[in-house]
């Protein structure tokens, strides 16, 4: 039987390049790999072809000769069962080493150590002036007894007889090939005869270290400061990871934060809010006036400009925004009730001027249960 052309079995253009075909001849493979299809029987020969003809392309030789003359002008040169001396494997490696563990490399020096997060509860006012702290951190560290090593000083860790270094081993599963972690140095590639008595062969060891923490200002709740090489020391020698110490701010008693300004109530007498006056409010520079217009309701903010947080990335300082609450006068004497109660009566039938937001309710009402009625 006639052979197929191999573009035609892969599903290729002529002018296809390395990264085309190896696409092109990963998807057949999985498609007709026999594990996958116990129940075809032209599944194997199909997959055969396919391998048969990536081998040929990928090949520049092999292609050039296959381009000009066909099938006669490479069959001939497939010596080796059928795969011009590269076995099957070695095929099956290249396309699917990416999936299956890297294609028999190792694992490429020692890993890097683990990153760590500390979380750091500061002040509302450190967060916005910045402040520097310093931190204990619970960590592994290199053992400085056998650096790092893992082995007792004096004498070195030996390769391990089961993967011969490369940390890794080579598994048989039907016709894929795969790699694995190596069961006996669990993907160290290495082996410790003599351990380190200190760090009992593992390179590292439980240590706090005191670390100083400088706090920019304008910090907030969730912002992360990295320092870098600060986190768990690698294993076998392997650089450290980083620390990232998170910001979490305290809830503050009087001001609340939202992005670069402040808020916080300001508690102002029935008599102020309706005659006028001036008040001291709090900021986190210091003291200032603040000055209150006669007839001021609950729920009028006062914006006190540049008193908010300058943000960690840049941009204009924020403001302090004060939320007027006017204070009912609570305990009153009988003679002070007796002076509201004529002062009651003195607003006589004008008394709805003189509380308008109180009128418009009473008339949203009315007409809310007039549209009620049928």
């Amino acid at each position: 039987m006639s052979k197929r052309d191999y573009y035609e079995v892969l599903g290729v253009e002529k002018a296809a390049d390395e990264k085309d075909i190896k696409k092109a001849y990963r998807r057949v493979a999985m498609k007709y790999h026999p594990d996958r299809n116990p129940d075809d029987p032209d599944a194997d020969e199909k997959f055969k072809e396919a391998t048969e003809a990536y081998d040929v392309l990928m090949n520049s030789e092999k292609r050039a000769a296959y381009d000009r003359f066909g099938h006669s002008g490479v069959d001939h040169g497939m010596g080796g069962g059928g795969f011009g001396g590269g076995s099957f494997s070695d095929i099956f490696g290249d396309v699917f080493g990416d999936i299956f563990g890297g294609g028999g490399r190792g694992r490429g020096g020692p890993q890097r150590g683990s990153d760590l997060r500390y979380t750091l509860d500061i002040s509302l006012e450190d967060a916005v002036r910045g402040t520097t702290v310093e931190i204990k951190v619970p960590t592994l560290a290199g053992c400085d007894e056998c650096d790092g090593s893992g082995a007792r000083k004096g004498s070195a860790p030996i390769s391990c007889s089961t993967c011969g270094g490369l940390g890794q081993v080579r598994m048989q599963q039907g016709f894929f090939q795969v790699q694995q972690t190596c069961p006996t140095c669990r993907g160290r590639g290495k082996m410790i005869s003599d351990p380190c008595p200190k760090c009992r062969g593992q390179g590292r060891v439980e240590k706090s270290k005191t670390l100083s923490v400088k706090v920019p200002p304008g910090v907030d709740t969730g912002d992360r400061i990295r320092l870098s090489g600060e986190g768990e020391a690698g294993p076998d020698g392997g650089p450290p990871g980083d620390l990232f110490v998170q910001m979490s701010v305290r809830q503050h008693p009087i001001f609340e934060r939202d992005g670069k300004n402040l808020y916080c109530e300001v508690p102002i007498t029935f008599v102020a809010a309706a005659l006028g006056g001036e008040l001291e409010v709090p900021t986190l520079d210091g003291r200032v006036k603040l000055k209150i217009p006669a007839e001021t309701q609950t729920g009028k903010l006062f914006r006190l400009r540049g008193k908010g947080v300058k943000p960690v990335r840049g941009g204009a300082l924020g403001d302090l925004l004060c939320r007027a609450v006017v204070e009912t006068p609570v305990n009153l004497t009988k003679k002070q009730k007796e002076l509201l109660k004529e002062f009651q009566e003195s607003l006589g039938q004008g008394g709805n001027a003189q509380s308008p937001r109180q009128s418009s309710w009473f008339e949203g009402v009315k007409a809310f249960f007039d549209d009620m009625k049928p």
